[in-house]
Formats: C-alpha cells, sequence, structure tokens
C-alpha cells in the first residue's frame, strides 16, 4: 500500500455520497493491521461555510471530488483492495487539508 493511494470506498452504505478513500497512512506504519484514510465526497457544489483549506478537490477517474479531511478514519488494511488511482500529484493539497483539520484553519 503505498500513500496517497486511492481506493473504492468498501462500506456499500456512505459509497454513493464517498466513492473513495485516499491512503495517508506513512509507509513506515505498513505493519499496522489500518489504515489512515480520508474519504473524497461527491457534492453538486462546494458546501457552503467551509474555509478555502476544507472545500479543495482532486480529480480520481475524471470526477472532481472534495476532499473530506474532518472525518478522517481509521480503517482495516484488509478492506481496502487495489489501488484504483493515486493522488500522489496533489500531495500539497491533500496534506494541507488535513493541517486544517488538525492546526487550524
Amino acid at each position: 500500500m503505498a500513500q496517497f493511494d486511492v481506493y473504492a470506498n468498501p462500506t456499500p452504505a456512505t459509497r454513493d455520497g464517498f466513492p473513495f478513500l485516499v491512503d495517508l497512512q506513512s509507509p513506515q506504519l505498513n505493519r499496522l493491521p489500518t489504515r489512515l484514510v480520508m474519504p473524497l465526497q461527491r457534492l453538486p457544489r462546494p458546501p457552503a461555510g467551509l474555509p478555502r483549506r476544507l472545500v479543495q478537490t482532486v480529480t480520481v477517474q475524471g470526477e472532481s471530488l472534495y476532499l473530506a479531511a474532518h472525518q478522517c478514519a481509521a480503517m482495516p488494511s484488509r478492506l481496502l483492495r487495489a489501488p484504483v488511482a493515486s493522488v500522489a500529484a496533489a500531495r500539497a493539497t491533500v496534506l494541507d487539508a488535513l493541517d486544517a483539520v488538525v492546526s487550524g484553519v
């Protein structure tokens, strides 16, 4: 598993709104049975009232999706199948959204 790889959301109940998950975890922690993931959210327009750093997008399979940094969670790595894409090229954007949650906007 590589940092910033994108996986299909394995949870059917949330898949329509959050079709993909980004693996945020450092490769140094690959031995752990879980991965820290950030959901990518499908919305018709930017969420209202949020600071710019929390409404950034990445493109996966031609679809522009919002980084749901405030909804990061640990997930068993066994649930993440083969990666469908990578957002490594958007590393700074992904980390900026995460930093907004951790450090403040």
